[in-house]
């Protein structure tokens, strides 16, 4: 049964690409919201990343970042049959994720399992903390915080990666006070 109180909320669909047309069609689709002036029905669209560690060239590890699902961009907007026209003829975009091409959104519990909305945290971090990161990549490091970005929810921690000190960026949700 649909939820009838969240017809007019912004939710998240999923959009099926060509193979790595990714960001052309993330950059497409933000070209056809400020032409066509739909800032208020399409909130965001994102290519899911995450960061992962990867041995390079002569042993030598580093985080680099990986399409989560390859061929998928996520759209957070307010669902019209006129914005899906628009959004399954913009170029690169195959169709939605949904049944027979119609858009299915995502659960609140999918939305936050994917990390696509941000998480506030009520935490007190401050410079020269030990902090231990609780998820992500890094999930399980300990570290000493660096800086605090306050607004923003993030810490540069330094972290010992490799054998060496190595800061990172962290969402306060990933952190816990040791």
């Amino acid at each position: 049964m649909i939820d009838t109180s969240k017809l007019d909320e912004p939710r998240w669909y999923v959009l099926h690409t060509f193979t790595g047309y990714e960001a052309m069609a993330v950059d497409n689709l933000n070209k056809c919201i400020a032409k066509n002036n739909l800032q208020n029905y399409i909130l965001d669209v994102k290519i899911p990343m995450e960061t992962v560690i990867e041995e390079g060239k002569n042993g030598k590890k580093k985080a680099v970042e990986k399409k989560l699902f390859p061929c998928y961009i996520l759209i957070k907007m307010r669902y019209t049959d006129s914005l899906w026209h628009t959004i399954v003829n913009s170029r690169g975009v195959t169709g939605f994720v949904g049944p027979q091409g119609r858009p299915l959104p995502l659960t609140d519990e999918e939305v936050k399992k994917m990390k696509l909305e941000p998480i506030v945290v009520d935490i007190k971090v401050e410079p020269g903390q030990q902090i231990k990161v609780i998820d992500g990549a890094l999930n399980g490091f300990v570290g000493k915080v660096v800086s605090v970005d306050e607004a923003n929810q993030k810490c540069k921690v330094e972290v010992e990666m490799f054998g060496r000190a190595t800061e990172v960026d962290v969402d306060f949700a990933q952190i816990e006070l040791i």
